[in-house]
């Protein structure tokens, strides 16, 4: 399926209504977060690089004339005018990695108005997606306070491409591995995993399980220890280990139960047998708040394994985030709605060190001491350059983390920065306001 079909069906009405009335001037729309969800000091921009694989390969062809004429009940014939659009616009946007904050555009696109409008839905999509579960995984990297974090969600990800964007985004903000083996090999990532719980009751014992599993995998090996009793489960895992020789690189993974006190209990039975370089892995329904917890409580952990709650950000599975168009035709509009007003015309982000940001007007010139966030990536419908490596983003988004101010930083009750306007970008609201409120708000016959 072709996919410019992939959109909401009043991104489809409303652009044959622009081309009916000959309404196909430059529109820029502006993609921001209106309101960071709770406990979240910063966002972590993402989803970028598939937003411009999705413009560049945007047009509409034949099957999809056909599909909107279903849709639509009506005659191909009244879709024709559609037929061979494609994406020949502009786009600006923060690099994927940067950390942003509430009302800062994540990208703008300048391009004919009923383009703009029809790629609405699959960018806004893309965008909120990823960026919402690359600023969940930051949180765990931070609550991790530098140990290893691995990403085990693909099983309850909603959907397989879900998992894989969950898996990319866990290693953009520094996850260690993934148990995604499409992902891993694709993307040049460590693959991590150990056993099921079925594994070990497939065997007579735990023993026999461990040493079967030892002879398919030389080593290191990592045996999962809570299938019956946790404490007798380390105890096998530690002399199964002792005797094949497999101390250096191997560990126990605890999935269930007290893990801050397993893992206490673990560490000395391990310490006691004579592997104190056998590692403790702990997974089974972490998150952020539970990962800083056993940091605090100091508990014994070498490797977090994060899944479920952090691969469909369980706490804040979505951003208040919109895609709102900002100048038409030369002419800056904005909304009034209540809550939900806009700012008028293209936008830069100015940003000082320490996140001082400023909300600014695209033309401005950066003050003194700023860089501007936004940059040129596309234009005429090709990407500037080519996909920047993984590794750009890991390293943007490890140098931005380490200036984040520590309250923005915090795991509970965070507060995150909040850029200023601009005069000009004040100057021009209210300006397009007083406009808009004498054209279209005045009293009928006044």
């Amino acid at each position: 399926m072709s996919d410019a079909r992939t959109t909401d069906l009043y991104e489809l009405t409303m652009a044959m209504s622009y081309v009916r009335e000959g309404m196909t001037g430059p529109a820029t729309f502006s993609l921001y977060v209106r309101d960071l969800p709770p406990d979240r000091g910063f966002l972590v921009a993402a989803g970028v690089e598939p937003v411009l694989d999705h413009l560049a390969g945007f047009r509409i062809g034949p099957d999809d004339i056909d599909a909107f004429a279903a849709a639509l009940g009506r005659p191909p014939r009244d879709l024709v005018p559609l037929l061979g659009i494609a994406f020949r616009g502009e786009v600006r946007a923060v690099p994927e990695g940067s950390l942003v904050f509430a009302n800062e555009p994540l990208l703008e696109i300048t391009a004919p108005l009923p383009v703009a409008q029809l790629v609405e839905t699959y960018v806004l999509n893309l965008i909120s997606h990823q960026t919402a579960i690359a600023s969940k995984s930051a949180r765990c990297v931070l609550a991790a306070g530098g140990r290893p974090v691995v990403d085990f969600s693909l099983r309850r990800t909603h959907g397989p491409c879900a998992g894989f964007d969950a898996a990319r985004l866990g290693a953009l903000v520094g996850f260690a591995g993934t148990s995604n083996v499409a992902a891993a090999t694709s993307l040049g990532l460590p693959a991590v995993g150990t056993m099921a719980h079925s594994y070990v009751e497939a065997f007579g014992s735990e023993e026999t399980a461990f040493r079967a599993f030892s002879r398919a995998h030389p080593g290191p090996v990592t045996y999962l220890v809570d299938t019956y009793d946790t404490e007798e489960g380390v105890r096998t895992a530690a002399r199964v280990l002792k005797s094949l020789g497999l101390g250096a690189g191997s560990a126990v993974r605890l999935d269930s139960g007290d893990l801050g006190a397993l893992a206490v209990r673990s560490r000395r039975i391990l310490d006691a047998a004579g592997l104190p370089e056998v590692q403790i892995v702990v997974s089974g329904g972490l998150d952020e708040t539970k990962v800083e917890r056993l940091v605090r409580e100091r508990a014994p952990v070498d490797v977090f394994a994060v899944g479920t709650k952090v691969g469909v950000s369980a706490d804040a599975p979505y951003l208040d985030s919109a895609y709102k168009m900002v100048a038409y035709d030369g002419r800056p509009v904005m909304k009034l709605s209540a809550k939900k007003t806009t700012a008028p015309g293209a936008k830069q982000v100015f940003r000082r060190h320490g996140f001082a940001d400023t909300l600014a007007l695209a033309d401005e010139p950066a003050p003194a001491g700023a860089r501007p966030l936004l940059r040129p990536v596309m234009r005429d419908g090709e990407r500037v350059a080519a996909a920047p490596p993984l590794r750009e983003a890991q390293d943007r988004f490890a140098a931005d983390l380490a200036e984040l101010p520590q309250e923005a930083r915090r795991i509970a009750r965070p507060v995150a920065p909040e850029p200023l306007e601009s005069d000009r970008l004040r100057s021009l609201s209210e300006l397009v306001r007083q406009r808009i409120q004498s054209e279209y708000l005045a009293p009928q016959g006044a």
